[in-house]
């Protein structure tokens, strides 16, 4: 039995299916942890989301925000930019199976290694003052509200970069609002966890007075160790309690797994290197 984690996929299935391959997968003996961004940008998002709806409890996704987006497009609340590759979804004659799949993915899953060790896995990052059990509950909260009849009314409301900062005392669409940004888009914010959402340059380049989230002193899950996708400028970072794991596919990149043994210490990167199908831009 191995364990995996994935970066975003995007819609690169032949890579995909290459590092699966690669490593000779087999869904009725291994585990693989998808990040987040599964859809959108590449050619083949219907494909990754069939391969990963056929797999099961194999293959254990959770939402990014190019997900998010492919959810309210699908429910006509979000325009489609040049960018977008989505109508391979939206057009698919089973589109409704793998958008109710879809939807049953959270915004974070544990895993528990052999040795007990806990790893958070996020597709953006979490506020520095989420701890382990906050962000599971959160993401459990925001879950719940998309398997619910009221997503629809959510996915309206859930585009805005306000509230930019966490208070337990947040409540209705305000609360949603921030927990699905922090989960899905955060990159920089202030040492007060003010989360920003302008910039998307490399960790070496953060604006003045921001750093990039888990750098942040004092961050309640400085000890958990995290897999987190989503910063392709930031590149593949591999630290005992950190692995950086979205290396921009879609972009010209690599599509990046990481084989994780028995203790969380015992790694091993596995990449494929991938065409370029998007020309880069502010946002990956």
């Amino acid at each position: 039995m191995a364990i995996y984690c994935i970066g975003d996929i995007q819609g690169c299935y032949d890579a995909f299916e290459q590092l699966l391959h690669t490593v000779d997968f087999c869904a009725s003996r291994d585990t693989l942890y998808v990040l987040g961004d599964l859809v959108n940008r590449g050619p083949q998002s219907a494909q990754v989301l069939r391969t990963c709806m056929a797999a099961g409890d194999s293959m254990r996704a959770l939402l990014g925000n190019h997900d998010l987006h492919l959810l309210a497009a699908a429910q006509g609340l979000r325009r489609q930019s040049k960018r977008d590759t989505l109508a391979q979804v939206l057009e698919a004659p089973d589109k409704d199976d793998l958008l109710h799949w879809l939807r049953q993915q959270p915004l974070a899953r544990l895993h528990t290694s052999a040795k007990g060790e806990p790893l958070l896995l996020v597709h953006a990052g979490v506020l520095p003052q989420w701890s382990l059990e906050d962000s599971l509950g959160l993401s459990a909260e925001m879950q719940a509200v998309l398997q619910s009849a009221d997503f629809p009314r959510f996915l309206q409301v859930m585009y805005g970069n306000l509230p930019d900062r966490w208070d337990p005392a947040l409540a209705g669409d305000d609360r949603l609002r921030c927990i699905v940004n922090a989960f899905t888009r955060l990159r920089f914010c202030s040492s007060e966890g003010v989360m920003d959402f302008e910039s998307a340059e490399s960790a070496d380049h953060a604006p003045e007075g921001l750093m990039p989230w888990f750098d942040v002193p004092g961050r309640a899950t400085a000890q958990v160790a995290m897999a987190f996708g989503h910063w392709s400028t930031l590149g593949h970072i591999n630290r005992p309690h950190l692995m950086a794991m979205d290396t921009g596919c879609v972009w010209g990149g690599c599509l990046s797994m990481m084989r994780i043994g028995d203790a969380l210490a015992e790694r091993e990167l596995i990449q494929v290197h991938c065409p370029q199908i998007q020309q880069p831009g502010t946002s990956a």
